[in-house]
């Protein structure tokens, strides 16, 4: 990542994926300012073609989008995402080493082999239940 993203950053996830969503909700709340505006691109009014992107590419690996239009992919999209909270917390300081030279090149091969497994893992379902999935959403029973 050449430089750091405008906020807010809108951040693309799979809701129906219970890992990205896990993620999501975590950022979710440790997002006091604003800085991130979450999509859920299973659900069926989610339009990728707003965005110049095939839903299997959204699909296939977590997009964000910044305020100045300039897209995220993988990698370099948790990068941008961590960059939306303080240098000083865990989030920034990963930020900040998946930039390094020797880890970054890592760190993408990394996200490859989990993009690649990802669709095998248990998908949320009974949170899906109504169609909507949507993070920091409580179960009701």
């Amino acid at each position: 990542m050449k430089s750091d993203p405008q906020f807010p950053l809108r951040v693309f996830y799979d809701g129906s994926c219970s890992v990205c969503s896990s993620a999501m909700a975590r950022y979710r709340a440790k997002d006091r300012d604003g800085r991130l505006q979450f999509i859920d691109i299973s659900v069926p009014e989610f339009d990728p073609g707003v965005y110049g992107i095939p839903l299997a590419e959204f699909m296939y690996q977590v997009h964000a989008i910044d305020r100045g239009n300039r897209v995220y992919r993988g990698v370099d999209a948790l990068g941008a995402i961590w960059r939306a909270f303080p240098a000083a917390t865990i989030h920034g300081v990963l930020a900040a080493v998946i930039q390094l030279p020797c880890l970054k090149p890592i760190a993408r091969l990394g996200y490859r082999a989990f993009a690649r497994i990802r669709r095998f893992l248990p998908r949320q379902t009974s949170a899906c239940a109504d169609g909507a999935c949507r993070i920091g959403r409580r179960m009701r029973k």
